[in-house]
């Protein structure tokens, strides 16, 4: 099967590749920009555990094709921190208990990106619904729930402040 190059900027970096047109942009991801940040679960789009952010959208990256970002901005779980500082909802999952075996927690984290990018005050049904797509089967959801308030309170506040 022949390559074909894409360019795609992840986490900000440029990044140019040859790939199989079938690779997934999971395995493209862990095996050849070594982020491993996002999980292969379920490998059918349920579980959510490999949640990535492209172009401003969610996308369950064990489904979609690497050839699929060709010219996109991809953002993993390894770009939420800055300079060595957790993001909001990083700091959010540390202090509220978002997580406990932590394998869906990078996924979880990219969701609750998004979901904030679109939605800076939401209630906790808000979250709820917007999280449903992202399974957990240990924590039962409160402590997420919480640390995704959380997160979106310390934005909203730092918003403010530097306003």
């Amino acid at each position: 099967m022949s390559k074909k190059i894409v360019s795609l900027h992840v986490n900000g970096k440029q990044v140019e590749e040859a790939v199989e047109p079938r690779t997934l942009l999971v395995h493209f991801l862990r095996e050849k920009m070594n982020l491993t940040g996002a999980h292969i679960g379920c490998e059918t789009s349920h579980c959510g555990a490999c949640t990535v952010d492209i172009d401003g959208q969610s996308v369950k990256s064990c489904t979609h094709l690497t050839v699929q970002c060709e010219g996109s901005e991809v953002k993993t779980v390894e770009g939420l921190a800055n300079g060595g500082v957790l993001h909001a909802l990083q700091d959010g999952f540390y202090k509220e208990h978002g997580l406990q075996c932590g394998f869906c927690t990078p996924g979880m984290l990219m969701r609750a990106y998004r979901l904030l990018q679109d939605n800076p005050n939401p209630t906790e049904q808000e979250v709820r619904v917007g999280m449903s797509g992202n399974l957990c089967r240990c924590t039962g959801y409160q402590n997420i729930v919480k640390a995704v308030l959380h997160a979106a309170a310390t934005l909203r506040n730092a918003q403010s402040v530097a306003a």
